[in-house]
């Protein structure tokens, strides 16, 4: 990953960790919120609406569905965001 890259992905993980109030090195790429961290559905929007104000993107509600993990939610704000792979 290029430093700009590293950077977007380490404040995203913060800003989840934040809204689920665990330490990040609770939080890998594929622990899922719900199951394991008992994130609800107002936590998921709470997260949604954070990063959506940090990186000035809009996300699709129909992309919800994978933002069940940190890897999920990388993705879908990358493709909002339009940043490349």
């Amino acid at each position: 990953m290029s430093a700009p890259a590293d950077e977007r992905t380490r404040r995203i993980k913060e800003i989840v960790c934040e809204v689920l109030e665990i330490n990040q090195d609770e939080l890998t790429d594929t622990s899922l919120f719900r199951e394991e961290h008992g994130a609800d559905s107002l936590r998921a929007i709470e997260i949604v609406a954070l990063l959506e104000k940090e990186f000035n993107v809009v996300v699709d509600q129909a992309q919800f569905t994978r933002m069940v993990d940190l890897a999920g939610v990388r993705g879908v704000i990358a493709e909002a965001a339009g940043w490349q792979p």
